[in-house]
C-alpha cells in the first residue's frame, strides 16, 4: 500500500477521461520513478497553466491568453468561422491544419434530454460576431448526433437573416469504414448524400 498522499495523486489521476485506477497508478509508478525528468516538468507544467489558464472572450477556447492564440493570429482569415460543440472539437479540426479561419465554441450542444437550452449555450455571442460584420462562411461542424444536428438546424435559423454563407461539415462513410461495423444512422446519411461516380 503506498501512502495517503500517493492514493490520492492515483485517485486524481483515475478521474482524467482515458485513465482507470490501474492505469492512474501505473502513471504514478512512472512519476516517482523519473521523478526529475518526469514528475517535476509535469508539475511546473500544471502549476503555469492553472495559474495562467483563461477562456477566449471571443471565441470560447481555452488558453493561457485572452483573446486566445488562434484570434490573435494575423494568418488567420477572418471571413471564415467555423462553429464547434466543444473545446476538443475546435483542437481537433486545428490540429489537421485545414481550416484556414478562425473557430467558436459554443460549450456544449442542444439537449432537451440533458436539459441544454439555446441560452446554455453561446449563441448569442456567436450571432454577435455575426452581426457585427466581416464574417462571409460560416461553416457548422456539429457532431454527426441527434443533438448535433438539431443544434446546427437551430444554428442556421438564427443566421438566416444575415448574409453569411452557411455550410456544413459532410457525414457518412469513414475512409477504410466496412459496411457492416457502420450503424444505420451513419449509412442513412452516407445515402442521402451520395453523389455521381465520376
Amino acid at each position: 500500500m503506498a501512502s495517503q498522499e500517493i492514493e490520492a495523486l492515483a485517485g486524481a489521476l483515475a478521474r482524467l477521461p482515458g485513465l482507470g485506477p490501474r492505469s492512474a497508478r501505473r502513471a504514478v509508478l512512472h512519476l516517482m520513478k523519473r521523478r526529475e525528468s518526469a514528475l517535476v516538468p509535469l508539475l511546473a507544467a500544471l502549476q503555469t497553466v492553472a495559474d495562467k489558464l483563461s477562456t477566449c472572450s471571443t471565441c470560447g477556447n481555452v488558453d493561457t491568453a485572452d483573446p486566445c492564440s488562434i484570434c490573435r493570429d494575423p494568418r488567420r482569415d477572418t471571413a471564415s468561422l467555423c462553429v464547434v460543440e466543444e473545446v476538443a472539437d475546435l483542437w481537433a479540426l486545428d490540429r489537421a491544419r485545414l481550416f484556414p479561419g478562425r473557430y467558436h465554441v459554443l460549450g456544449g450542444r442542444l439537449s432537451a434530454l440533458e436539459g441544454v437550452r439555446p441560452e446554455d449555450l453561446a449563441i448569442d455571442t456567436l450571432v454577435r460576431r455575426v452581426s457585427a460584420g466581416g464574417v462571409d462562411e460560416i461553416v457548422l461542424a456539429m457532431n454527426a448526433t441527434l443533438e448535433g444536428q438539431t443544434t446546427a438546424h437551430y444554428l442556421a435559423e438564427r443566421l438566416e437573416k444575415y448574409p453569411v454563407r452557411l455550410t456544413q461539415l459532410a457525414h457518412g462513410l469513414p475512409v477504410g469504414g466496412e459496411l457492416d461495423y457502420l450503424d444505420e444512422g451513419t449509412l442513412a446519411q452516407a445515402l442521402r448524400a451520395r453523389r455521381p461516380v465520376a
